[in-house]
């Protein structure tokens, strides 16, 4: 059985600050606290590429890992380094990993950790591989008009980089996933500019998400109040207060700590449970839930080793 041993992360410390932009999109303190959530938001520097930035959310767990036992590697990003070749053999170069090691990239945004866990796991196993990286990056700063409310106010830089192997200290116990491939333009990129339909994403998240939730708790059996923490993709303050107050759960259960760099894309979960994976509290249930770009949803349980079955 593989599961999650560590996790690292990056966030760039070059800063900016929305409360410098009230004036020019007419905002106030309470909108940027209360709404967005997001009073700075972390910016990649110009020489960090995706590759980069994954290298430095290596770094916090180089020590723990014996590189030469890889035998996986999966970058989620819609942002790669270069259009060819897949940016996970340039992650594989500057590793200097062994040449038997697989190394694919999945074209994902914010479901895209919970899709990637899914396949590196489900590669993993059936293929008999044994130690894995999990790496997501998406600097959608490179790709953003700094005069478009609904982005430049939103979108921090961010990466990460989950140790997938038998000694794991949470297990995924099930997955679910949907996609509204109709509603594609609500985030959309053309020319290297993005492109949101903020109501259009909120109304989905507000609605989609919420039922998608109880729904895949119900098939798995699972008592909302047995889940100890929901990860969700960290869209907004507003989002997730609004997803919160719909599932009728606690706040305590469901943090938005995303106020000081942004919605880090796919990397926005795995910086959340990086936190929780050292935490003195024991969560034995973890629900974790990405939704966004696609239009594209995945939820997860995960569980802590010695709770689960």
């Amino acid at each position: 059985m593989l599961g999650i041993c560590e996790i690292g992360t990056y966030i760039s410390h070059n800063k900016i600050s929305n409360f410098d932009k009230k004036e020019q999109f007419e905002i106030n303190d309470i909108f940027i606290k209360e709404k967005i959530g997001f009073q700075s938001l972390s910016k990649s520097l110009d020489d960090e590429k995706t590759s980069t930035m994954c290298l430095k959310a290596f770094e916090k767990i180089k020590n723990k890992i014996d590189l030469t036992t890889i035998d996986c590697l999966v970058l989620i990003s819609q942002n790669p380094d270069v259009k060819i070749p897949h940016t996970s053999a340039i992650l594989h170069k500057e590793l200097n990993l062994s040449s038997n090691c697989a190394c694919f990239d999945i074209g994902l945004g914010c479901s895209g950790y919970v899709y990637g866990l899914s396949i590196i796991l489900s590669f993993m196993q059936n293929n008999g591989l044994r130690n894995g990286l999990l790496f997501t990056c998406d600097p959608y700063r490179k790709i953003i008009d700094n005069n478009d409310k609904n982005t430049s106010l939103l979108f921090g830089d961010g990466a990460s980089v989950s140790y997938i192997s038998k000694d794991y200290k949470y297990k995924a116990k099930s997955f679910k996933f949907g996609t509204n491939g109709s509603k594609y333009e609500n985030i959309f990129c053309e020319k290297d500019t993005l492109f949101m339909n903020g109501r259009g994403v909120f109304d989905f998240s507000a609605t989609t998400i919420p039922k998608h939730i109880l729904d895949f708790l119900e098939e798995e059996k699972i008592s909302i109040d047995n889940i100890d923490r929901f990860i969700l993709h960290q869209g907004s303050k507003y989002i997730i207060d609004t997803i919160r107050q719909r599932l009728k759960i606690d706040k305590e259960k469901i943090p938005f700590k995303a106020n000081l760099y942004g919605n880090t894309v796919s990397s926005s979960i795995p910086i959340l449970l990086e936190d929780e994976f050292q935490s003195k509290e024991c969560y034995n249930n973890i629900l974790i839930s990405g939704f966004g770009t696609g239009l594209s949803w995945a939820s997860a349980i995960l569980q802590r080793k010695n709770n689960a079955n």
